[in-house]
């Protein structure tokens, strides 16, 4: 028989993993690194990785458009001559106009040399992708498998009639500190990339409310993006203290940021599985959260976390009060939440992409 993650032939699985980089600082690029590392210890698998965003000569990703052509012309390029040397190509897909651009192209290559294609959707947009673009569907199901780590995209596509199932993201726990908090201080941080859909203004304005009652409170925004100049606007217009935007943190450094930490704060109008919220429960960093997308399929209300509807500044501000004043449930819900961590580490995650790599190579 042969032997489970090779060929029937008995060789090893070529996989090619389709991804942003690291050069891309966020949750994609975060999973990305973690699972080629983790496949890459497989004796059975050969696994290449293939970034969609390739690394250009500095002068050209000075220039908007010309960056964004350039890169996709040698994006496909490299696709076109290294898909058809694997057996099965794994991509990493968000949605809208990332999914036309990135995705398709891939999907398209696969077909044209007869590779199995694991579509790996990781887009809390995926409701909108589906109805604002025609041709959403059709590309999906152009998929040998549509796998998400998130129940509520799988939702989704059910209702649009797209077969997916979910496998995880994967947490690495030796990363993270855990640090057991009883009575917490009032220090606060976040780490959403700060664009529209992540709300951080929600969140500025519930911080506003806390520090009226608590003048000493600290909030320290970790990340950037095209909204941190008005962010910091709206920071002066609220007179918030002890306030910073210390912008795009090396993930290797992240772990300090949740160990300083007492409370983290995550707004967003729209979400998937966002690895933040597991690397709190690893670090023992109690959350508030809004219930967005697939967050509640992670944070359980009252058991591993506290959830506020979308945009609603004063409910956050209450839930975060309400942990500077509850020892006992800060105790009882970061000690379930870390529980909850099982089901995301490595071995519980390995045993599915492996069945599903051997599962598509002998269909």
């Amino acid at each position: 028989m042969p032997r489970i993650g090779a060929m029937p032939s008995g060789r090893p699985i070529k996989v090619l993993l389709i991804a942003p980089s690291m050069d891309i600082l966020g949750g994609q690029a975060v999973q990305a690194e973690r699972l080629l590392r983790e496949l890459k210890k497989e004796p059975h698998l050969i696994v290449g990785f293939q970034p969609i965003n390739p690394r250009l000569p500095g002068w050209i990703r000075r220039i908007p458009y010309l960056r964004t052509v350039v890169t996709l012309a040698a994006y496909c390029g490299q696709i076109l001559w290294r898909i058809p040397r694997y057996d099965v190509i794994h991509a990493f897909s968000a949605g809208l106009s990332s999914f036309a651009l990135w995705t398709v192209p891939a999907v398209n290559v696969s077909r044209l040399f007869g590779r199995k294609f694991i579509l790996n959707y990781r887009d809390g947009q995926a409701e909108e992708h589906l109805q604002r673009w025609r041709k959403a569907r059709p590309n999906l199901l152009r998929a040998t498998a549509v796998i998400s780590p998130s129940d509520y995209v799988v939702e989704v596509f059910a209702t649009h009639g797209i077969p997916s199932r979910r496998i995880p993201n994967v947490i690495d726990l030796d990363r993270f500190r855990y640090r057991q908090r009883r009575r917490v201080r009032p220090v606060f941080m976040t780490n959403r990339i700060l664009e529209p859909l992540y709300n951080v203004g929600c969140l500025l304005r519930a911080f506003a409310i806390v520090q009226k009652k608590y003048p000493d409170a600290s909030l320290t925004v970790a990340h950037d993006g095209v909204c941190r100049p008005e962010l910091e606007a709206l920071a002066r217009v609220l007179a918030l203290r002890n306030t910073r935007f210390i912008g795009r943190v090396p993930h290797a450094e992240i772990p300090d940021l949740y160990d300083a930490a007492d409370i983290y704060l995550t707004s967003p109008n729209i979400d998937c599985m966002p690895g933040s919220v597991l690397e709190c429960f690893a670090s023992g960093l109690p959350v508030v959260a809004t219930r967005a997308g697939g967050i509640p399929r992670i944070v359980t209300h009252e058991e591993t976390g506290l959830l506020v509807d979308l945009n609603d500044h004063d409910a956050m501000a209450a839930a975060a009060i309400r942990l500077l004043e509850d020892p006992d449930f800060i105790e009882r819900s970061t000690r379930r939440a870390y529980e909850e961590l099982e089901q995301y580490r490595w071995p519980a995650v390995r045993r599915q992409w492996l069945d599903t790599y051997d599962a598509l190579v002998r269909a």
